[in-house]
């Protein structure tokens, strides 16, 4: 399952991602998104998990959650029309 992680401080590492999705479950790969031009994050990101029940679980106890003094958004990500 694909995780969109939004709201994310411009301080949030992958490994700071990793620590807080890891608890849950295993994780296949984690993404920030970052801007071509200034390679500096533009405030979210993805993350996908292979275990649906792991990932809807991660979804319900950090979306709200606080990551480095900002609330973080968490649901599953939508794939663009």
């Amino acid at each position: 399952m694909n995780i969109y992680v939004g709201n994310l401080s411009k301080e949030v590492s992958e490994d700071d991602l990793r620590d807080a999705f890891e608890p849950f479950g295993q994780i296949t790969s984690i993404k920030i998104i970052k801007d071509k031009f200034t390679a500096e994050s533009r405030g979210f990101g993805f993350i996908e998990m292979p275990e649906n029940q792991e990932a809807k679980s991660a979804m319900e106890k950090l979306n709200g959650a606080e990551l480095k003094d900002k609330t973080i958004v968490v649901n599953e990500a939508r794939s663009r029309a």
